[in-house]
């Protein structure tokens, strides 16, 4: 088991190097010598074992690191020269071309949308809490959720360039840094071990003349001083413990960026939250509804509300419709509906027609008052994301 070990532990020799694998080498080879087997065979597998234990723990953490890569498709929807459409790795993609993303996919490559509109869920690489509405000129990336409409897309970043990459690569490069601790105990092991080589010899040319021992006696005594002193345990301990902690927080969707900021951790004193999967669900909820208006039409209102949200996959619609479908509300009939990506939705209900649109729709319609600002206001001040519906 221990062959790759006293193979290293050769080429250290060689090097004059007096490390962790030269002290396994000699000791194992000296109790080779003195016919000691089951020593030789137990400290190899020990230290096999051990081995095997730290390659685990940082596969599990490139598993976790892999889950992040998944996020990214492989193949994309190119616009070639002739405006067809043909698949493509996404590696292969240049700079400036044209993509095609489709709803209920995720986006292959950074860039800006140059048709079409659509909700986009940013959650995983920006932590926002509701889907953001995309339309011409605006900035999508890579692994983020497409959920309502087509969007063509001008690539801006390569496949190892994209802001998803980025993430990537830095929790990729905090399984090389170093903890202090880890730091200390290799330091430790780099004048402990030489010492250690000293005073095993010193106990086998030694003994003989001050103890009186036989020459195998004081070789053998000498031999299980380097098992014994030998510092292994503290120098595979320290990395596959930091490893083993990335990993295991990588596994619940926290990721370290390296075993100095783990160790960091004991000083702090505040803890600031992204909201979004770790505060909040980052699934929207009807929390309220008012009226600006003529309060006896509130059951009509609520009623032509529940009719056009439930005729759209938009995740604040959805909310909508199954927040007042609770509360009792029949929906009314739609007809001619029509739904608008990065706007809202349209239709007609009751002979009238009415609009359920974002904010930033309603202040390019110019729909405003002062009450409208100042309820608007409150319900920000709050948290919220709110709708506007509004007749003709």
């Amino acid at each position: 088991s221990g062959l790759a070990t006293y193979w290293k532990g050769l080429l250290a020799l060689r090097r004059a190097r007096l490390n962790i694998n030269a002290l396994m080498t000699v000791a194992v080879t000296g109790a080779l010598m003195i016919g000691q087997w089951p020593e030789a065979a137990m400290v190899m597998a020990l230290y096999a074992l051990a081995e095997w234990l730290e390659a685990r723990a940082v596969d599990r953490a490139r598993g976790a690191i892999g889950g992040l890569l998944e996020m990214a498709p492989d193949t994309v929807e190119q616009r070639d020269a002739h405006g067809h459409w043909h698949p493509a790795k996404a590696a292969d993609v240049p700079l400036g071309a044209v993509i095609r993303v489709k709803p209920g996919t995720r986006l292959p490559l950074d860039g800006v949308v140059t048709a079409g509109r659509s909700a986009i869920d940013q959650a995983p690489v920006t932590g926002e809490s509701l889907p953001v509405d995309k339309a011409e000129g605006d900035a999508v990336y890579a692994g983020t959720l497409n959920q309502t409409g087509v969007l063509e897309v001008r690539v801006t970043a390569g496949a190892r360039d994209t802001q998803l990459a980025r993430i990537i690569h830095a929790v990729e490069q905090a399984q090389g840094e170093r903890a202090p601790t880890q730091a200390f105990i290799d330091r430790f092991a780099a004048v402990y071990t030489p010492a250690v080589f000293v005073l095993a010899l010193a106990v086998a040319l030694l003994g003989p003349w001050l103890a009186g021992w036989s020459w195998l006696t004081a070789i053998y005594k000498a031999l299980v001083l380097l098992v014994i002193a030998c510092p292994c345990a503290l120098v595979i301990a320290t990395p596959v413990t930091i490893v083993s902690a990335l990993a295991n927080a990588a596994r619940r969707g926290v990721l370290v960026k390296g075993g100095v900021y783990l160790e960091e951790a004991r000083r702090l004193k505040a803890v600031a939250l992204d909201k979004t999967g770790t505060l909040t669900l980052g699934k929207p909820v009807l929390v309220a509804h008012e009226l600006l208006s003529n309060q006896e039409l509130k059951a009509t209102v609520l009623s032509a509300a529940a009719a056009l949200s439930a005729h759209s996959a938009h995740p604040v619609s959805q909310a909508i419709a199954q927040g007042l479908a609770a509360q009792g509300v029949a929906a009314g009939n739609v007809e001619h509906f029509v739904d608008q990506p990065g706007h809202g939705v349209e239709g007609v209900v009751g002979g009238q027609r009415l609009r359920l649109i974002s904010q930033r729709a309603a202040e390019a319609l110019g729909l405003g008052s002062a009450l409208l600002t100042e309820r608007l206001a409150a319900h920000q001040a709050q948290g919220r994301s709110v709708s506007l519906l509004a007749s003709d």
